[in-house]
């Protein structure tokens, strides 16, 4: 009989062991290293030390692929949001914790790692995705799960009309379309565009569609209208077309990576007209690629570094110290920390992470966070105004604020 108890507890002494292992596979590497330093030196930080539990929540972000430095700027956000929040209590007393994957910018991936996340990790929601496609691939699947999904970057009008418990804290691409006609319209006195976009891509299709729709609506004319594929590399046969038409602007509504390509060859093309541009544009990357050709052009945007609000100047204190860095987070960290804080403030007002209750406490959600006051409207879109930035000697410029 002794014997057995004995050999019964170490049983239960493995099992436990590799629970433990288990758990904190979960758990950011971040959290984990914190964790073990902890336990070195013999005493818990603060804030960490009295949370009980945890409440993981999925982010999903292009950490890799061509606009990878969207994702790592998201999720550098997310990682000083984990900290603050748990350093002031967690969410009702349990650790927070950003399970963060990969879509690499692809909407097969992000469903795929987006199931991932329901099915092993457990979250109780998810932030992202950061493009619209991905975003579009992923809504269905958190819809059917009941698993409230908040992109702070998903633009495209369709991704919040999938369900109930998706929703988006940035402003959607009627909006967008409609700040850039009007800035070409009232303030560049342009009469003729031209646009070049991704007809593959649900994002730069539906910002040209809406720049299109209001800009004739202004008065203008769309004097020639190319697309591409997803990936093109070579855009001088569609240049060579929109030079012909010797438009007054155009419009490249896409990812910086790709637009910043694009500017290169129709300056070469000859092209001289003022190119404008969407949120898609905002990446220190895009003057590493595109040069003196991105210089002198405009693009909406959902947040300005140079924005003196209170909101804005924390923000940015916060992010530098935490990065030791003197460069100014860009709009996809305040628009992924803005959808991560307006999730955590929900879970923690709703007291529960009941899917049902978090979904609620969301459609109330009446607050002002880095990019704005949030207020979702009857789709669950948040009605916000918008910044245009205006790029110049290598760098972005805060330009003008439109509210909706």
């Amino acid at each position: 009989m002794h014997k057995k108890l004995v050999a019964l507890a170490l049983s239960a002494a493995m099992v436990a062991s590799f629970t433990g292992c288990q758990n904190a596979s979960g758990s950011s590497s971040a959290a984990t290293s914190a964790a073990a330093s902890s336990a070195a030196s013999g005493s818990a930080s603060s804030g960490a030390a009295a949370l009980s539990g945890e409440v993981k929540i999925g982010a999903v972000m292009p950490l890799t692929g061509s606009v990878a430095a969207f994702g790592q700027s998201g999720q550098k956000a997310l990682q000083l949001l984990e900290d603050q929040v748990n350093a002031d209590g967690g969410i009702n007393g349990q650790k927070l914790t950003f399970v963060f994957v990969d879509d690499e910018g692809k909407p097969a991936t992000a469903a795929t790692v987006g199931k991932k996340l329901i099915d092993n990790d457990k979250v109780v929601a998810i932030v992202g995705p950061l493009t619209s496609n991905c975003a579009l691939s992923l809504a269905p699947i958190a819809q059917q799960y009941k698993i409230p999904m908040v992109t702070g970057t998903g633009t495209n009008e369709k991704v919040t009309k999938v369900g109930d418990f998706i929703f988006r804290t940035c402003f959607i691409d009627p909006f967008q379309g409609k700040v850039v006609a009007k800035l070409a319209s009232s303030d560049l006195k342009a009469q003729t565009a031209a646009m070049l976009y991704d007809n593959g891509n649900d994002y730069s299709k539906g910002l040209a569609q809406n720049f299109q729709k209001s800009f004739e609506a202004n008065g203008g004319k769309v004097v020639s209208s190319e697309t591409y594929l997803t990936g093109d590399k070579d855009f001088n046969a569609q240049l060579t077309k929109i030079a012909a038409t010797n438009p007054d602007v155009l419009f490249l509504p896409d990812y910086y990576s790709t637009v910043a390509v694009i500017a290169k060859q129709a300056r070469s093309a000859g092209i001289k007209a003022t190119f404008l541009g969407g949120d898609g544009w905002d990446s220190a990357d895009l003057f590493k690629i595109g040069g003196d050709a991105v210089n002198g052009a405009y693009f909406s945007n959902h947040y300005s570094p140079d924005d003196t609000s209170a909101e804005v100047v924390q923000f940015i204190k916060d992010f530098k110290a935490k990065y030791n860095t003197t460069d100014a987070p860009d709009a996809m960290a305040a628009l992924n920390y803005d959808a991560g804080k307006v999730l955590v403030q929900s879970i923690q007002k709703a007291g529960s992470t009941d899917s049902a209750a978090i979904q609620s406490a969301l459609k109330e959600y009446d607050g002002t966070v880095v990019s704005g006051h949030i207020k979702f409207d009857e789709n669950r879109d948040a009605v916000k105004s918008a910044v245009i930035i205006k790029t110049d000697g290598g760098k972005e410029t805060f330009y003008t604020k439109v509210e909706p």
